[in-house]
């Protein structure tokens, strides 16, 4: 039931993995978590693939995750009357509230937010930052910018604006509907793009309510300035690297993939890192030594889960690509540097006694070379906690909730089984060991040691902790 290797797999469904064969399928090849995109999903077809997973997670025998990723506000030019039009390096152009189709001089920008927002100096990025037009003046209903990298516009191409914070939160009415509708299926986690403030995240979390948690996507720079504040009240992050790479200059990205991941690590909320991961397996059956070592280096680092995007939803080999990474994670995590790199990222536990407790697991675990640790919680938040630690010793989340079982897929090293709370101490042994024993990771005569909370069954009293003998009559 469980994985070789503790970083987590998020694979995208796409027209290239719609058969119930081909989920399965990913899912044994080493997906723990299947995103959703809602750019590219009705609310019907949503429903449809939630439904698909929960059939393929009996089918596996495993809890399975589901991420459902709000599309956001898609800023775009409005439309030209030749389709398209070049623009010249040093050229003047207009960006106005007029609906009339654009030229050579101007194009309609259906989004008064950004004429109202941007001030003289700002960029504005085109078609993925492929163009660079400079505000050089601004009045009531147009902009006038200075075309510093000039190319082909077309219409309905997307605006990027790494110089202005747009006063409008991170929701759209189509994110507010799908978010309604994602709440309905039971998705685990809802991701959250274009986030600027916390505010953002806020505005999700109050809707939601705990049904579902929610995951902030950090592509804007406006949100690496205020970084901690969002972290705070999220409850994950994802590094976005694809925007991020539009609206910042390509170079800071792997420098801020660290720092996000570490900030991350230290509040002991999960971090995936996405995009463009294995990108050329969308049309290719193996990666380019770049791409591997890209994974590599998220794995090194301690991110919680790698994600596939194309690669898995239209590309032309799924299966390989979810393969390959699964891989490219499991030998990682066998290299003799991988251990050390986590062990000296490691930051000191919380004052509190489920972080002491948390820390203390794995102090005893390593020291005693322990074959689990093994962890009852309702929540998921003490897995969270020892999870936090990144010890070497693997992890049994053991839950009565299917929820907690399903979110925790996506957190590092956390292998989440569902079945029932002890009463009492010599039924904690029991079912603490056959746990660890139906996993494989331990055997008759060995030892595993235990974190729980008493009174059992009691969310937020994690407050012991016992070793056991895994013997022929705790089974």
């Amino acid at each position: 039931m469980i994985r070789h290797r503790r970083t987590k797999l998020i694979a995208t469904l796409g027209p290239a993995s719609m058969e119930d064969a081909t989920v399965a399928a990913l899912a044994n090849a080493g997906a723990d978590v299947f995103r959703i995109n809602m750019s590219h999903s009705s609310h019907e077809l949503m429903r449809q693939r939630v439904e698909q997973i929960r059939k393929i997670e009996k089918w596996v025998n495993r809890p399975i995750g589901i991420l459902a990723d709000l599309q956001g506000p898609k800023l775009r030019v409005g439309r030209f009357g030749d389709g398209s039009v070049e623009l010249k390096n040093g050229a003047s152009f207009r960006l106005d509230a007029e609906e009339t189709p654009g030229d050579a001089r101007r194009v309609h920008l259906p989004h008064p937010e950004i004429l109202q927002s941007v001030e003289v100096g700002h960029r504005l990025l085109i078609d993925d930052g492929k163009l660079c037009l400079r505000v050089r003046d601004k009045g009531e209903g147009f902009i006038d910018t200075a075309v510093e990298v000039g190319g082909l516009i077309s219409d309905r191409k997307g605006v990027s604006l790494p110089d202005t914070v747009i006063p409008v939160g991170a929701l759209t009415d189509k994110d507010r509907a799908d978010l309604d509708a994602v709440l309905a299926a039971g998705v685990d986690w809802i991701a959250l793009s274009f986030v600027q403030r916390p505010e953002d995240v806020a505005e999700v979390r109050k809707v939601s309510r705990g049904r579902a948690l929610v995951m902030a996507k950090i592509e804007k720079p406006q949100a690496i300035e205020r970084l901690e504040e969002i972290l705070e009240i999220s409850d994950a992050l994802m590094v976005a690297r694809g925007d991020l790479g539009v609206e910042m200059p390509l170079e800071v990205v792997p420098g801020l993939q660290k720092r996000i991941t570490r900030l991350a690590r230290r509040y002991g909320k999960p971090v995936v890192v996405a995009t463009q991961m294995l990108e050329s397996m969308i049309h290719s059956p193996a990666p380019t030594r770049a791409e591997v070592s890209d994974v590599a280096t998220a794995v090194f680092e301690g991110a919680d889960a790698v994600m596939l995007s194309a690669e898995s939803a239209s590309g032309k080999f799924p299966l390989e690509a979810v393969s390959t990474m699964s891989r490219i994670a499991e030998q990682v995590e066998r290299d003799s540097n991988y251990m050390i790199i986590i062990e000296g990222q490691r930051t000191e536990p919380e004052p509190t006694g489920a972080d002491a407790i948390a820390a203390a697991a794995r102090t005893v675990a390593e020291t005693l070379d322990l074959k689990a640790i093994v962890a009852w919680t309702a929540s998921g938040a003490t897995a969270l906690r020892i999870a936090r630690e990144r010890p070497y010793t693997p992890i049994v989340m053991l839950t009565t909730s299917e929820r907690t079982a399903r979110r925790m897929q996506l957190v590092w090293g956390i292998n989440p089984m569902i079945g029932s709370d002890p009463t009492h101490t010599a039924d904690m042994v029991r079912i603490g060991t056959a746990a660890a024993r139906a996993c494989g990771l331990a055997q008759l005569g060995q030892r595993i040691i235990m974190v729980a909370g008493v009174p059992f069954g009691t969310p937020g009293a994690t407050n012991m902790l016992r070793i056991a003998f895994v013997s022929s009559d705790t089974q």
